[in-house]
């Protein structure tokens, strides 16, 4: 049987995730509060955001700045702006 959480991001109950994907008090705040069809919007993004940006996972700043915007994304409702970034209409 499948999980469900109220998602922060979705604003509604969802299918919650099978376990924790992210490590420390932020991946049990995601785990306990983000669906899985948000997490799954989140991976299209933070996808973008490091080909775009050309981040690199081994820099810790990069890494911050990432997590930064995954936060921002899934529990404050920002959107994610890439300069120059135009989506296919």
């Amino acid at each position: 049987m499948a999980r469900t959480v109220f998602c922060e991001y979705l604003k509604q109950d969802a299918e919650g995730l099978d376990f924790q994907l992210y490590p420390g008090e932020l991946g049990k705040r995601i785990f306990d509060s983000i669906s899985k069809q948000a997490w799954s919007e989140w991976i299209k993004k933070q996808t973008m955001i490091v080909n775009e940006k050309k981040l690199s996972m081994m820099n810790p700043e990069h890494r911050k700045l990432l997590e930064e915007e995954m936060v921002n994304f899934l529990f404050e409702g920002k959107e994610i702006i890439i300069e120059g970034y135009k989506p296919i209409e």
